[in-house]
């Protein structure tokens, strides 16, 4: 009979090499951002940015896009019942340029989440034929938006999602938000995705959204998602179900997004969405976070209680899936040696996702989500 360690083993063994096979079949296979393509055609685009208390950072934002090398477009954004002078802020850093319109959000309706009422009214003001939907600190290199708009035409993306580069500072970014390359790449296989009709194998993110306007009317826009967290994979496995073409990019370094910057703000950043992300299940996260544990903490432990080369290579193992994802996405790859505390984070963040869905809601942005 095999004693227990030993099956743990082989079930962790096997765990990896899934993750691994997943990952080396998609790095010569998921697409990155390229410039000079050279798309001969340059659909109109509206590029839609909703906004609520960000005038930290909006200024860059609006300058990036502004400065973009692909000149047919508009700029929308719309101030969501900002406090802290967002609006005021776009417009300093436009100056003079009249593509962009700076939009006063209508009241918050019942039954609708804030950043997806947003995004519909913005989509309805909108007059491209693209509507790319980004994030109020999404930064775009010179030429990102021609890169993007040649990877859609070329691909005849119905939505074409993108990956930004993450930027990271503090130690509490560093150890967590590149956990998303891991997912992506070592959950994720591109192949299926792109080209199944599985609603499995769909996902997107929010941070860059670009939609086919027809292809967002016929999903249902973000009126059939009003309520849903993690409204861009819903979107996507809507769009995918109705038989519509996903495909998903690397931002290449030409797209990025410093998505937080402290621990706080990644904390119940991540914490917001977790939950929903396993679809409101407390089992399944709880499964997931035993799962990463498995995978990514018990063999060091099992390396301290005496667990010698097996219990070694193990570790290493996951350290080197998370630094090969990290590195294949413009991120520290060194930071993999602290795997380990990564997945403790992550554990603290499930923690506080479910006592919020144990008290039945929480706050984003000074206002209530229901869980």
């Amino acid at each position: 009979m095999m004693a227990p360690l030993t099956i743990y083993g082989f079930l962790v063994a096997l765990g990896l090499l899934v993750v691994w096979i997943t990952i080396l079949a998609n790095l010569p296979f998921f697409p990155r951002l390229k410039t000079g393509a050279g798309g001969a055609r340059s659909p109109h685009v509206s590029v839609l940015i909703p906004a609520r208390n960000e005038a930290g950072v909006i200024g860059e934002t609006v300058q990036s896009l502004l400065d973009q090398s692909y000149a047919n477009f508009e700029l929308l954004l719309l101030d969501d019942n900002s406090t802290d002078g967002t609006a005021a802020a776009a417009l300093a850093a436009a100056g003079q340029e009249r593509r962009l319109r700076v939009l006063g959000g209508r009241p918050l309706p019942k039954g609708w989440l804030g950043k997806n009422w947003a995004c519909h009214q913005l989509a309805q003001a909108a007059s491209g034929d693209y509507l790319l939907f980004a994030d109020a600190d999404v930064i775009w290199a010179p030429d990102a938006l021609a890169a993007l708009m040649d990877e859609a035409v070329k691909e005849e993306s119905d939505l074409q999602t993108v990956w930004p580069t993450q930027i990271t500072k503090s130690w509490a970014e560093r150890l967590t938000v590149p956990l998303i390359s891991l997912v992506v790449l070592g959950y994720l296989p591109v192949l299926l995705v792109h080209y199944t009709p599985f609603k499995l194998f769909a996902a997107a993110n929010g941070q860059c959204m670009l939609f086919r306007r027809e292809a967002y009317q016929r999903s249902g826009g973000h009126e059939a998602v009003r309520s849903e967290i993690v409204d861009d994979v819903v979107l996507a496995r809507r769009l995918k179900a109705g038989g519509q073409r996903l495909r998903m990019a690397d931002g290449g370094g030409l797209i990025a997004c410093r998505m937080y910057s402290s621990w706080p703000e990644v904390r119940d950043g991540f914490a917001k969405n977790i939950l929903a992300g396993h679809g409101q299940s407390v089992l399944f996260l709880l499964a997931s976070t035993l799962f990463h544990w498995s995978l990514f903490l018990f063999p060091w432990l099992w390396l301290l209680a005496g667990g010698g080369t097996w219990a070694l290579i193990l570790g290493t193992t996951g350290i080197g899936a998370r630094a090969i994802t990290a590195w294949a996405t413009g991120q520290r790859a060194r930071d993999a040696l602290l795997m380990p505390l990564s997945v403790i984070l992550m554990t603290l963040i499930a923690g506080r996702s479910i006592w919020w869905h144990i008290k039945g809601q929480t706050a984003w942005k000074g206002r209530v989500i229901s869980v």
